[in-house]
């Protein structure tokens, strides 16, 4: 597989370039719900992005197609946003807490500052953390091996009155010139079992 590596980009989103830019396909859902199991096709739009910081802008916006014929209408159905970064202990060079700003050099500032934060597996560790406008929160840890990264649920969040959700975990892949990913759930009593998946393509 091949991908352009901008050169401007700060040194620890390097390992995670290849996800930058915002990308569009078709996917499907679906999940037991009691005896009922719930099958819908959708259309999703998803952007990385970063602003010079070391780490990853996340956000995803779904429509649901339904109807017949070559243009089923899209019917806007969610999104979710959130921070996708390499995982490292956070030092004097670093903003927080709150909006403190960092009272020392970065701690990494180069190739060789990111290539040590490689774990036994030599893949890179990952903190994601995943807003949902449905009360939930996801707070994953991962790994990126090369043009793949797999992520599992470290905790999860529910506002009150959020329907009950324990556990997910979710896997992307860059392949072909694609964006592929799969997101399996635990959710509304029952185990991890398959949910979604897309194919996703770069747009320019």
């Amino acid at each position: 597989m091949v991908y352009d590596i901008p050169t401007d980009l700060p040194p620890e989103i390097v390992p995670l370039s290849w996800l930058l830019g915002v990308w569009e396909g078709s996917g499907h859902v679906e999940y037991k719900v009691g005896e009922e199991t719930r099958e819908q096709a959708f259309r999703q739009r998803v952007s990385f992005s970063h602003d010079g910081l070391p780490y990853l802008n996340y956000s995803a916006q779904l429509w649901l197609e339904e109807g017949t014929g070559d243009e089923p209408v899209q019917v806007p159905l969610t999104g979710e946003t959130g921070f996708w970064r390499l995982a490292r202990a956070r030092d004097d060079g670093d903003v927080g807490p709150g909006y403190l700003p960092p009272t020392a050099p970065p701690t990494i500032t180069d190739a060789d500052g990111v290539e040590g934060l490689r774990d036994e597996e030599q893949a890179f560790p990952l903190e994601v953390s995943i807003v949902h406008p449905t009360g939930l929160l996801e707070r994953y840890s991962g790994s990126a091996r090369g043009p793949r990264i797999d992520l599992k649920t470290e905790e999860v969040l529910l506002a009150p009155g959020a329907k009950e959700f324990t556990a997910s975990t979710r896997m992307y892949g860059y392949v072909a010139g694609e964006l592929l990913w799969a997101w399996d759930i635990a959710a509304l009593g029952q185990e991890l079992a398959t949910h979604a998946s897309a194919k996703l393509a770069k747009l320019d």
